[in-house]
């Protein structure tokens, strides 16, 4: 089963890269550009028929490693 988890920095953590992309989009030209907020995508693969399961196990995986729960949000996404 395919699934993706998407980890985001809470509102209010500053966002020293993010800074950094939105300066280097507007200095390309890229004037509509407003503010940029960077994070992190993980696709991965689990052995498991059960939807549940594996949401849960993925949800295991996230708060135990992909993401840094005192300073990040994550979203668990199952997609078949």
């Amino acid at each position: 089963m395919k699934a993706r988890v998407t980890v985001t920095l809470k509102t209010g953590v500053l966002d020293p890269q993010g800074k950094a992309i939105e300066g280097a989009l507007k200095s390309l030209g890229l004037a509509g550009v407003a503010s940029v907020r960077q994070g992190k995508v993980f696709d991965i693969e689990v052995e498991s028929a059960d939807r549940a399961k594996a949401e849960a196990l993925l949800k295991q995986a996230a708060d135990k490693l992909l993401a840094n729960t005192v300073i990040e949000n994550y979203r668990v996404e199952v997609l078949g």
